[in-house]
């Protein structure tokens, strides 16, 4: 049975995941869950997701929600195809420099992104007027954090070392607010914007963005 995955195009989270997916060359099936519509909080999805959100997924009968879960799961259940995305469980440094990122990336970075999102992004996408002093202070809080991502990136190619990992890949739905017009991240981050135009320039990534399609 093929792997199937449940979400919208749209949401962060399932092309976080739709992009591992293509990466480790995992065939899959898409299934729409229509967020405009208030699909995710059908009887069906709640039965699968319970907090009425996308992505899962549902391979041959086993289900899995929460994006980065799923992303782990697929690279290692597909650990020898497609590219690698986690270090070997034997270099155990290497592991846990990659636990470490992972960890930043979802409680030093995500907040103050989402933050900006909701207010920035998401306010008008629903006709309400975005409240500027909170827009200001969201984007001070997320600049904060990007001051410490240029350093760290200035003396290595990925967030998490010299290679490209889960960790990496996780950040990619943050393109929205990295190239907004409040964050210039060519001039201001130099070294942020290079590691963040390599991985955005991925074949991967870029299918993602003109929208998630079954390959099957």
């Amino acid at each position: 049975m093929v792997l199937k995955l449940y979400g919208f195009s749209t949401s962060a989270a399932t092309r976080r995941v739709a992009v591992v997916l293509l990466e480790k060359q995992v065939p899959f099936e898409f299934c729409v869950v229509r967020l405009d519509k208030g699909e995710q909080r059908s009887e069906t999805n709640l039965k699968h997701q319970p907090f009425g959100q996308v992505p899962y997924i549902d391979d041959d009968g086993f289900i899995l929600y929460e994006s980065r879960a799923i992303c782990r799961y697929i690279a290692l259940k597909f650990a020898n195809q497609g590219t690698p995305l986690i270090p070997d469980g034997k270099d155990l440094k290497k592991l846990a420099l990659f636990e470490q990122t992972v960890s930043i990336e979802q409680s030093q970075l995500e907040p103050p992104a989402a933050q900006y999102v909701l207010e920035k992004i998401v306010k008008p996408m629903f006709g309400e007027t975005p409240d500027e002093a909170l827009v200001t202070k969201y984007c001070a809080n997320f600049r904060a954090k990007l001051d410490v991502y240029e350093k760290i990136l200035s003396k290595q190619e990925y967030i998490g070392g010299d290679e490209l990992t889960l960790a990496d890949l996780f950040h990619l739905p943050y393109v929205m607010v990295l190239e907004g017009r409040d964050i210039n991240t060519v001039e201001s981050y130099p070294n942020l914007a290079r590691w963040f135009g390599k991985l955005s320039a991925r074949p991967t990534w870029q299918k993602v963005l003109t929208g998630i399609e079954s390959t099957v």
